[in-house]
């Protein structure tokens, strides 16, 4: 099947481990955004906390996304030394995670 083509979003949806400090999650999100420095394929990153009045956050607390030019640059990314070696030490701090990756669709008129 031919891989779509277009930006991608990657979405990692967070909920850190308990006595996990405020200083440990800021040195994580530092982390993760100063991959797009010594990854290429990143090509932007934003994150947040949980501000939802809907209370259907499931214990999730941070959102975090990322910018690809394509899903071969996400493929790329996942592998590169740089992410491998992230990725250890924040999936070491996290209770749980979910990791979206979509192409973004405008909307039907």
């Amino acid at each position: 099947m031919e891989q779509e083509k277009g930006v991608v979003k990657h979405v990692v949806v967070a909920k850190f481990k308990e006595g996990i400090s405020e200083k440990q999650v800021d040195e994580l999100i530092k982390a993760y955004a100063n991959l797009v420095n010594l990854t290429e394929p990143m090509k932007s990153f934003q994150w947040g906390k949980n501000v939802s009045v809907e209370n259907l956050h499931k214990g999730f607390t941070h959102v975090f996304e990322s910018t690809f030019d394509s899903l071969e640059g996400v493929e790329e990314w996942v592998a590169h030394p740089a992410h491998v070696e992230y990725a250890k030490f924040f999936k070491a701090n996290l209770d749980k995670g979910i990791v979206i990756d979509f192409i973004p669709s405008p909307v039907p008129l």
